[in-house]
């Protein structure tokens, strides 16, 4: 046998065996020499593992081959008493090989534990003892994060630290509580274990005060099966779990450690856990094929996370709770850090919601209804917006925007260009004026920041449509005979760019007809471009109307959304239904007046032949005494023709038009004065009135309640 230089100090190698005593060679082996991390062997932790986390079991003693042990007899060599190293070698020089790369000895066939010499005493086994350390007819265990105890070598250690590093490189990934929890289940399920079920703290503590009490778990979501399928915790199913403060298993969670699902003090928290979810493969008694572990944030316990293996698939083993703890220790630190930010994107979502309009008016001649859809895949609310303006003259302003940008900025951006708009709305401008205000306004606010807008008027009158765009995807109308019409408007530069002029443009707008107005979210995705989206929209539309009779407008909004795809939605949805019921003729009274001292006397005039005409003589003194005081301040200021003009819905509503763009304010006239009452006298028999100052004047208004037994003939009754 040829001499071999030994690495390490030898045990005795004076002895000779037959000086031995019994199970001498056990106790002279020396110590193995410290293990590589994340190896799994006894003793062994791993990096980030919970502090005071001791495997159970891994106390045991092993028979560890010396080096220079001779195979002859079965027994210890002179050399240093060292176990066989392969089965029936007797080279000094192999065994010591296998032993410095720390491999288990190989076992001859049906040999259930290493050779061991003459007397050697039986290794004692801890409560954790492997798969691999089991009689003859053991099963091969599953290679991977799971492995037995059999499979502990350099091989097995750096798979179990590769899926750690997936695992952990995928949990981080997550933004928002949904994205953590998808990345543990989708990195532990199938490959560690079979079914997932993560259980929160309700509710989550977040910052530094301290949490409520008592301890409630609620099961949150759950993913089981080879298609890691999450499944959200349905309402009711899962009641909630309320360990004592003082009891075994809050105690366990707040030590931070992992534990197998067969330790007696816990048996009836574990069965709260599993119980509600039905589906999830569990036994009557779990037993080692279920692992709870603690989710611990920077400063609180947040909840569990139970994995559990099907009975087909072998059990945990102690190394698997190391495994457990990272995975736990991971989402815990992820849920921890999503909670500030959907803190913040539940406040952003809240703002705009807060911004939108609570509910759309009620105007003659037209009918609304609208949506908005958050983003899909981002929880930063965007820049949508819609509103619908009632302006004189039973007309209505028609809006809808997007602020460039996802952000609680473009959101507060929004709020500022909305709020611009209302006010240039009241103003009675024309489209054109008002997005070119609108843009003053936007570079004034900042630069950075660009909107795109599509401003419409519609007047149910003469049923003609003003539109002026800045940017915007072009709205859609929805003939009365079922047809769609994408509307070509030209579309200006976006708002905030500045010095570009914008275009209003006439069109018609048919009784019966239902125009669409949407933001990009709508259309475009990330597999489709804007036009394809709209000409989608357009079919969809015609698709709705084929069924028959004009669907009701949530309906129809409810239709169009079915467009969205939901794969590639990134953006939020702001969309405003407007269907044209315009005004019937029998309902208006139109005159142009010259500004003359007898125009008053003929506006009464006029005014009593409509009120006789719609059958409203009980309401003729009070309306003939308002008309006449508003058209005699009227001719005091105007220039040209002033307009006077009646409606009859459920209101009587009287407008009275001229050139001057002094607005009248009413005040309290001395007892000497001749003039200053007219407004007084308004204000007193008028439901309610009011002044709009236009482009090209101003325009006085007020509204008389027509008596409940008129208004029942209906509003074309003459």
């Amino acid at each position: 046998m040829r001499q071999v230089m030994e690495p390490h100090p030898r045990a005795d190698t004076n002895t000779a065996p037959s000086a031995q005593q019994p199970g001498e060679a056990a106790r002279r082996t020396p110590p193995s020499r410290p293990s590589s991390p994340g190896s799994g062997r006894s003793g062994e932790v791993p990096v980030g593992a919970p502090e005071g986390l001791v495997a159970p079991g891994r106390g045991a003693a092993r028979v560890v081959p010396a080096v220079g042990a001779s195979a002859e007899g079965g027994g210890a060599s002179a050399e240093g008493g060292r176990d066989e190293a392969e089965g029936g070698r007797d080279e000094a020089e192999g065994g010591r090989d296998e032993a410095e790369r720390g491999a288990e000895p190989e076992r001859g066939p049906g040999a259930s534990e290493p050779e061991r010499g003459p007397g050697a005493s039986e290794p004692e086994r801890g409560p954790g003892a492997s798969e691999a350390e089991r009689g003859p007819g053991a099963s091969e265990p599953e290679r991977g994060p799971g492995a037995s105890g059999a499979e502990r070598g350099p091989e097995a250690q750096s798979e179990r630290l590769r899926f750690l590093d997936l695992a952990a490189r995928r949990i981080a990934r997550g933004v928002d509580l949904d994205d953590v929890l998808r990345g543990l289940y989708e990195t532990a399920v199938p490959a560690f274990a079979d079914a997932v079920l993560v259980h929160l703290r309700e509710p989550l503590p977040t910052g530094e005060g301290r949490p409520a009490e008592p301890l409630v778990l609620r099961l949150h979501s759950f993913a089981q099966g080879p298609g890691d399928a999450v499944t959200a915790a349905p309402a009711g199913a899962a009641g909630p779990v309320r360990p004592t403060v003082t009891g075994p298993f809050a105690e366990l969670l707040l030590a931070r450690r992992p534990v197998f699902g067969d330790v007696p003090e816990i048996e009836s928290v574990v069965t709260e856990l599993l119980e509600p979810v039905a589906g999830v493969p569990t036994t009557p008694a779990p037993g080692r094929r279920l692992i709870i572990a603690p989710l611990y944030g920077r400063r609180h316990l947040l909840g569990t996370v139970a994995l559990l293996r099907a009975a087909g698939r072998p059990a945990f083993t102690a190394d698997d709770l190391l495994v457990a703890a990272q995975l736990a220790t991971h989402t815990a630190l992820g849920v921890d850090a999503s909670m500030p930010y959907g803190h913040e994107a539940s406040v952003a979502d809240a703002l705009q919601l807060r911004m939108l309009p609570s509910s759309l008016p009620e105007t003659t001649g037209v009918r609304l209804a609208s949506r908005y859809l958050p983003a899909a895949e981002t929880s930063q609310v965007g820049g949508d917006w819609y509103d619908a303006i009632p302006l004189p003259g039973n007309r209505v302003a028609l809006v809808v925007g997007d602020v460039i940008g996802h952000s609680m900025t473009s959101a507060a951006m929004m709020g500022q260009l909305r709020t611009t708009v209302q006010t240039l709305a009241r103003l009675d401008l024309p489209p054109e004026e008002v997005l070119y205000h609108l843009d003053e306004q936007a570079q004034r606010l900042g630069s950075e920041h660009m909107a795109t807008c599509l401003y419409a008027i519609y007047d149910p009158i003469s049923q003609r449509l003003l539109v002026a765009d800045a940017g915007h995807p072009p709205p859609v109308l929805l003939h009365p005979d079922g047809s769609g019409e994408v509307l070509q408007v030209p579309p200006g530069a976006p708002i905030g760019v500045g010095g570009v002029p914008f275009e209003t443009w006439e069109l018609p707008a048919p009784t019966g007809g239902t125009l669409l107005l949407y933001t990009d979210g709508l259309v475009e995705s990330r597999h489709r471009d804007v036009w394809t989206g709209v000409e989608l929209l357009r079919g969809r539309l015609e698709e709705v109307a084929a069924r028959g009779a004009p669907p009701p407008l949530d309906m129809l909004c409810d239709a169009v959304l079915t467009v969205l795809d939901p794969d590639a939605r990134d953006d939020d949805v702001a969309l405003l239904a407007a269907r044209f019921e315009g005004f019937a003729p029998l309902n208006v009274a139109y005159w142009f007046l010259s500004p003359q001292p007898q125009t008053a006397g003929r506006a009464r005039q006029l005014t009593r032949r409509a009120l006789h005409r719609w059958g409203l003589g009980s309401m003729l003194d009070a309306t003939e005494l308002m008309v006449s005081e508003v058209v005699t301040n009227a001719v005091r200021y105007a220039s040209r023709p002033i307009a006077l003009r009646l409606l009859r819905t459920d209101v009587l509503r009287c407008e009275v038009g001229d050139d001057s763009p002094q607005v009248p304010r009413m005040r309290r006239a001395q007892a000497g004065d001749e003039g200053g009452r007219g407004l007084f006298l308004v204000d007193q028999l008028a439901r309610r009135w009011g002044a709009t100052l236009l482009s090209t004047g101003k325009v006085v208004w007020f509204e008389q309640q027509i008596p409940e037994e008129y208004r029942q003939q209906g509003p074309d009754a003459a």
